[in-house]
């Protein structure tokens, strides 16, 4: 059952009932209006002061703002009998030109200021958006700036993996562990991008209670790994025989003129259909040395996506997936391939909180304040994403199910310029109509996306109090003369 933003976060406990309480008015306020500031999103000077108020109390932390979220995610995912739990990392840029954010530290360098955004989000199989289990932000207190790559490198063999940033990877894991085990009749999948080829991770403990007896793997591998019999796993998933092929939708990219490891994948491209074929093998990794530790020999599936005949001067897909599902047949192969496809939702979530929410814009003083409004953008930002999709997936879903009767009949009228009909349109409908009202234009062969959908969201609001002040059954109605006769 769809529930309103109030209602999800109705069971917040902050050791205070007005606090409570306001959490749900914000987070509503939010919601109706995510692309305005915190001043045009509220309705008075009252409610902007209380916003402000909430951000800054004591009482109040990310944690406590999303655990409500948390606790209603697991519920969905409970429901389910297979969820991807797809995590990933994106910079929040605060640089600001005068005074900057105090607690924002270096990104990719010191003039550079901000945090980082590091969230395991749920997913079904088919791409929809079940929520948020678990979230991390942190911000560097100095980055070496004067150390040459080859002492980098040194420095990073070093040093053990509990004080790098790549420990968020295993608590990611860990944090999916918990969730399955919340959920034991679900079978939980940990998906993450190449930035999470950490052995590490592959070795970390993912028992769990119940029949599914494990939290699954699927990570795209961004280095060759040493194997026990001394192949190369590239060559050795070549051989294989080729299981089907299938096409999948390539992306435009726009070159990253940042600096960055990896290469050939921040190249620009084009937006076009590949045609690949998909093998599959089992493999046994070595480990690498790690100077505190000695880490286990593991055998895994390696799934090769690749792309053998791409046009030309185009970059070939391919991804070599590293996973702890089952391969044996071809339908399991097909599986995993399409939850990693999934994985591409975590990025629409990035766009949706930075871009419709523009939570990097938000005039925050201190760190600490912004973290806790953006906990609340999240929850906003997801909300988004489910309406989105769920009108993909269940489109003849009434749309009173989700929408007020306020909301869809004032912009069936906006848009039809027609009355309102006695029995509620499908869900779909009335998401493409709101989409338009956001420049999404509406054709039987697409989708709208989020961004459509987010500032079609806001005249929503703006529509449906105008139908409850000024519309049919109000208790106010204008005469020739203009005056307001109540």
């Amino acid at each position: 059952m769809f529930v309103s933003l109030r209602e999800e976060v109705g069971s917040a406990a902050f050791g205070d009932k007005r606090l409570d309480r306001r959490l749900g008015r914000i987070t509503e306020k939010l919601g109706a209006n995510p692309h305005l500031s915190i001043p045009a999103a509220t309705d008075t000077r009252a409610e902007m002061e209380a916003a402000y108020r909430f951000f800054d109390n004591d009482k109040v932390s990310p944690k406590k703002i999303l655990q409500p979220h948390f606790d209603a995610t697991r519920e969905r995912i409970s429901q389910t009998d297979f969820a991807l739990l797809v995590q990933d990392t994106s910079d929040i840029n605060l640089t600001r030109p005068n005074q900057q954010v105090a607690g924002a530290g270096p990104m990719d360098s010191d003039v550079r200021r901000g945090c980082f955004l590091h969230p395991l989000l749920a997913f079904t199989l088919e791409g929809l958006p079940l929520g948020a289990v678990w979230q991390k932000t942190w911000a560097r207190s100095k980055i070496d700036t004067e150390l040459s790559e080859k002492e980098k490198n040194r420095k990073r063999t070093q040093t053990p993996i509990e004080e790098k940033e790549s420990i968020r990877w295993l608590e990611g894991l860990r944090a999916a562990c918990e969730v399955a085990n919340a959920c034991p009749a679900t079978t939980c999948v940990c998906v993450s991008d190449s930035e999470s080829d950490v052995y590490e991770l592959f070795s970390e403990p993912r028992t769990i209670d119940g029949p599914n007896e494990q939290v699954h793997l699927i990570i795209r591998a961004c280095q060759t790994r040493a194997t026990t019999d001394q192949s190369d796993w590239l060559a050795k998933a070549r051989e294989s025989a080729c299981l089907y092929e299938c096409t999948v939708d390539v992306s435009a990219r726009k070159a990253n003129i940042a600096p960055s490891h990896q290469g050939k994948r921040n190249q620009p491209r084009d937006a076009r259909i590949a045609r690949v074929e998909v093998r599959a093998t089992p493999v046994t990794l070595r480990p690498p040395w790690r100077h505190d530790r000695k880490l286990p020999e593991l055998t895994v599936n390696v799934v090769l996506v690749e792309e053998t005949n791409p046009p030309e001067g185009c970059e070939p897909i391919q991804w070599m997936l590293i996973t702890t599902l089952p391969i044996d047949q071809p339908e399991q192969v097909k599986r995993i391939v399409q939850a990693y496809c999934v994985r591409w939702q975590i990025e629409i979530f990035f766009r949706t909180i930075k871009s419709g929410c523009r939570v990097e814009k938000r005039l925050f003083e201190k760190l600490e304040r912004l973290e806790n409004c953006m906990a609340v953008y999240s929850i906003v930002a997801w909300r988004v994403m489910y309406l989105c999709r769920l009108g993909r997936e269940c489109p003849d879903l009434d749309c009173e199910v989700v929408f007020e009767p306020c909301e869809w009949k004032a912009v069936y009228v906006a848009i039809r310029k027609q009355e309102p009909p006695k029995t509620p349109p499908c869900l779909n409908e009335i998401i493409r109509m709101i989409a338009s009202l956001g420049g999404y234009v509406i054709r039987k062969s697409t989708q709208p996306g989020p961004q459509t959908l987010w500032i079609g969201l806001q005249r929503v609001h703006d529509l449906s109090t105008a139908w409850n002040a000024f519309g049919p059954g109000s208790q106010i109605f204008f005469c020739p003369d203009s005056r307001v006769v109540r």
